[in-house]
């Protein structure tokens, strides 16, 4: 019987609720981006928006420079996250591309080809 754990998938980070509390403002802030006010808001403003949801500074200066991966690492949520990338008018599958590694094309061909064979 293996004695791995669902921590030990290298590559995958696991949203659990440890992850949750780290990532709770700045999820809140992509929640936020449902309404349009909030996205105008934000647009003029994407700092003082940041500062608005009291992100640590790290979690700012990820949503700030758009590095996807850190704002995973850093406790958000993937479907919070896509949130912002879709105001950013970028797809699932870009955002795919961006944490496997590939190009948007490349991750729609390995999705139409049955998936992943690395690992």
């Amino acid at each position: 019987m293996p004695t791995e754990s669902r921590f030990d998938l290298p590559g995958t980070p696991v949203f659990d609720g440890r992850s949750s509390r780290r990532g709770f403002r700045m999820n809140k802030l992509f929640m936020s981006l449902r309404f349009a006010g909030n996205r105008e808001r934000f647009l003029a403003d994407e700092k003082a928006y940041c500062e608005e949801f009291g992100l640590a500074p790290e979690q700012q200066e990820a949503v700030l420079a758009r590095d996807w991966q850190a704002m995973i690492d850093l406790g958000g949520s993937i479907f919070y996250v896509y949130k912002l990338a879709m105001m950013d008018g970028r797809s699932m599958q870009y955002l795919g591309g961006v944490f496997t590694g590939m190009t948007e094309e490349e991750f729609v061909a390995a999705m139409r080809a049955g998936g992943r064979t690395d690992g």
